[in-house]
């Protein structure tokens, strides 16, 4: 159980990193200055890889969940 915990935390803790990530890419775009049209394109793409982190720190935390009950 200590590799599915261990395994766990590191997704979670990598899903956050890539939400800090996301945040400083929105951010970043919207100081930026970019036209309505290039704006936008800039946000979806960033939208696209807070979705991907979302579901990796869910799946991480899922495993920490299971390792623990289980454990």
């Amino acid at each position: 159980m200590d590799y599915l915990l261990t395994g766990g935390i590191v997704l979670t803790l990598a899903g956050v990193a890539l939400l800090l990530a996301c945040v400083w890419l929105a951010v970043r775009a919207k100081r930026s200055g970019l036209p309505d049209d290039r704006m936008k394109a800039a946000l979806q793409r960033v939208v696209a890889l807070n979705l991907g982190a979302l579901a990796l720190s869910a799946l991480g935390l899922m495993a920490v969940v299971i390792a623990l009950i289980l454990g």
